[in-house]
């Protein structure tokens, strides 16, 4: 546990401790009730997650009433290989209780946050795109000022931005234009269906090395878990050297928490691009979340103007949030920032 800081003569800034839990996600709830966290969500993207320390995760206390909270997370175990990104620290999320608000608690549990972060030997902090797990990829300033106005204060600047976005699956069926280029597709070579078992180890190395290794885990993690494979679509197409058919590209839902409305990752291999096999496999999955129950589509986080993110506009999704991904300097003591 980190030494305690003293804010006020009844407010304290202390580690977390057993049994914290249920009242941080209350306080959280509380803090933004349009983003609310039950306890068990709170456990699992957090005190379970792999690089969780306890004393990162910076807790305000009034009278022995949790009033705010900041979390602070470095790399323990690497996302890729053994690069544990030695410089850099995140602060997935932090509040204050509206109860507490206007005694400078929010500044007070992000300050304890970077200070703990920097006695580690870190450079640089980022709010909020942490993997594995996050709960949003970033700062909504439009639904939070006020915070986007603190972290300013302490040195975060943007360093860019990421959507939200939403489809209505409601009345939802594949478009004739791409059954026409399935059957033009099929046609020349390419197949696409669910993958074996056997291919799923071809398919998490595609997307580790080809796209984030973030992904790979998250399909690795999503199928021990219990993930169907139904809820993948593959992309294939013959070697020209082996008989067995390549994986060009898949897309997937339910991956995350198990949400079958949640749509992702997405990837189709750079030399296959600009064939349609990204537009096929978008609307194959869409097509298999409606006959798994699914009432919309939707995901957190693409860049609006990125390849990807025009194919959903012009699939029909919406841009629900923006999130700026911020970064700050984290200084030795002692010198200014």
């Amino acid at each position: 546990m980190t030494a305690s800081h003293e804010t006020a003569a009844a407010v304290t800034i202390r580690s977390f401790q057993v049994g914290d839990g249920p009242a941080l996600a209350a306080a959280w709830t509380a803090a933004a009730p349009a983003d609310p966290i039950s306890y068990q969500r709170f456990r699992d993207l957090f005190l379970l997650d792999r690089n969780f320390d306890a004393a990162g995760l910076q807790v305000a206390v009034i009278n022995d009433q949790i009033a705010g909270a900041a979390y602070a997370v470095r790399r323990l175990i690497a996302v890729d290989a053994d690069d544990l990104e030695p410089a850099s620290g995140w602060i997935p999320f932090f509040f204050v209780h509206p109860e507490y608000r206007g005694r400078g608690l929010g500044r007070a549990v992000v300050t304890a946050a970077m200070d703990w972060l920097r006695s580690h030997g870190r450079s640089e902090v980022f709010f909020s795109s942490y993997t594995p797990n996050y709960f949003l990829p970033g700062l909504d300033a439009a639904r939070y000022p006020a915070a986007a106005r603190l972290l300013g204060e302490l040195g975060f600047e943007r360093g860019y931005d990421a959507v939200a976005m939403d489809r209505s699956l409601v009345g939802y069926a594949v478009p004739e234009d791409v059954r026409k280029r399935i059957d033009a597709l099929t046609a020349e070579g390419y197949s696409f269906g669910t993958p074996t078992d056997d291919e799923l180890s071809a398919l998490i190395a595609i997307a580790g090395a080809e796209f984030n290794p973030d992904w790979a885990r998250a399909i690795r993690e999503g199928v021990v878990a219990g993930l169907p494979l139904d809820r993948i679509v593959v992309a294939r197409q013959h070697g020209r050297t082996q008989p067995h058919r390549e994986i060009l590209g898949w897309a997937m839902h339910g991956t995350y928490e198990g949400v079958i409305d949640r749509f992702g990752p997405f990837g189709v291999l750079p030399a296959s691009r600009g064939t349609g096999l990204g537009k096929v496999l978008l609307h194959l999955t869409l097509e298999r979340m409606v006959a798994a129950g699914a009432h919309s589509a939707w995901f957190l986080w693409t860049g609006e103007k990125s390849a990807a993110g025009q194919l959903y506009l012009k699939t029909g999704f919406d841009i629900t949030r923006t999130f700026t991904i911020l970064r700050a300097p984290l200084l030795p003591a002692g010198e200014k920032e």
